[in-house]
C-alpha cells in the first residue's frame, strides 16, 4: 500500500476510488504538495473556477439577506456545495472538464447527508459561541443592555475583562481547531463514497489528527502565501490592494482544491 496518492500531470485518475478508512498517515511534505496538487486543480479551469467562486458569493449574499435564518441557512448548505467542488475536482483529474453542474451536484444527491454536516457543523459553531460568552461576552453584552449603561462605559468594560475575553477567544480556538477538523473531509466522503454524516466527520477528525504534522506544514505554508500576497498593498497602493484582493480569491479556491488533493492522499488509493 502506498502512503501518497500524488495528482502527477499528464496521467489521468483511476476511474474507481477505493476508500481507505480510517485514512493513512502521510510524511510532512505532503503538507507543501497538497497546495501543488491543488494549484494544478487550479489552473485546469481557472475562470471556471472564479466564476463559480463568484455565483456562490453572491447566492451567499442573498440568502444572507434573511437575519439569522438566512445566515444559518448558509451554513447548513456549505458542505453541499463544497461537495460540488470536490466532484469537479474528480472530473478535472479524470481529465474532464469543469461544468456548472458540478455544483449543484451535492444538491442532486445525497442532498440530505451533507445538509446534516451542515446542521453539526452549525450546531457545533452555536455551542462554541455560547462558550465564549458564558466565559467573556455576558458582561459586555450585559453592560451594552443595561438602560444605565453609555457608549461610553463600553471601553473600560471592556478593558476590565480583557482576562477573560482572552481566556474565552483561547478556549473558543481550541474547540474551533477540532470541529474544523471534524468537517474538512466530510463532504467529500459523504458525496464521493456514501459515508453517513457522523461517520464522515469522525473519520475527517481522525484523519486530521492522524497527520497533525502535514496539516500544520500545510497551515504555515497556506499562511506564509497571504503574507507575502498581502505586501502587495503595502507597496503599490490602490492597484496593489486590487492585486491582493484577486490573489486571496485565488489562494482561497486552491484552499479547496487542495483539501481534495488532501482526501485524495490521506483516504483513497
Amino acid at each position: 500500500m502506498t502512503t501518497t496518492n500524488e495528482l502527477q500531470p499528464g496521467h489521468s485518475a483511476p476511474e474507481e476510488l477505493r476508500l481507505v478508512m480510517p485514512g493513512k498517515r502521510v510524511p510532512a511534505a505532503r503538507g507543501v504538495a497538497w497546495i501543488t496538487e491543488g494549484w494544478r486543480l487550479f489552473a485546469k479551469a481557472p475562470l471556471m473556477w472564479l466564476l463559480a467562486m463568484l455565483l456562490l458569493f453572491l447566492f451567499s449574499i442573498i440568502i444572507s439577506i434573511v437575519p439569522f435564518v438566512g445566515t444559518a441557512v448558509v451554513q447548513v448548505l456549505n458542505p453541499v456545495y463544497t461537495a460540488g467542488f470536490s466532484v469537479a475536482c474528480r472530473s478535472l483529474e479524470r481529465g474532464g472538464e469543469f461544468e456548472m453542474e458540478h455544483l449543484l451536484a451535492g444538491f442532486k444527491t445525497r442532498f440530505g447527508p451533507l445538509a446534516i454536516v451542515g446542521l453539526l457543523f452549525l450546531a457545533g459553531m452555536i455551542v462554541i459561541l455560547l462558550v465564549f460568552a458564558l466565559a467573556a461576552g455576558f458582561s459586555v453584552v450585559g453592560v451594552s443592555l443595561s438602560n444605565k449603561a453609555t457608549p461610553e462605559d463600553l471601553p473600560s468594560v471592556v478593558a476590565s475583562s480583557a482576562m477573560p475575553i482572552l481566556l474565552g477567544l483561547l478556549i473558543a480556538l481550541a474547540l474551533w481547531v477540532p470541529l474544523l477538523a471534524a468537517y474538512w473531509f466530510a463532504p467529500t466522503l459523504v458525496i464521493l463514497h456514501d459515508v453517513p454524516p457522523a461517520k464522515s466527520m469522525v473519520a475527517s477528525f481522525a484523519a486530521c489528527f492522524r497527520n497533525v504534522v502535514p496539516d500544520l506544514v500545510y497551515g504555515v505554508a497556506i499562511l506564509a502565501i497571504g503574507l507575502v500576497a498581502s505586501l502587495r498593498t503595502l507597496f503599490i497602493p490602490y492597484v496593489g490592494w486590487l492585486v491582493s484582493v484577486a490573489a486571496f480569491v485565488v489562494i482561497y479556491i486552491v484552499n479547496v482544491t487542495a483539501a481534495y488533493a488532501a482526501y485524495r492522499d490521506i483516504f483513497t488509493e
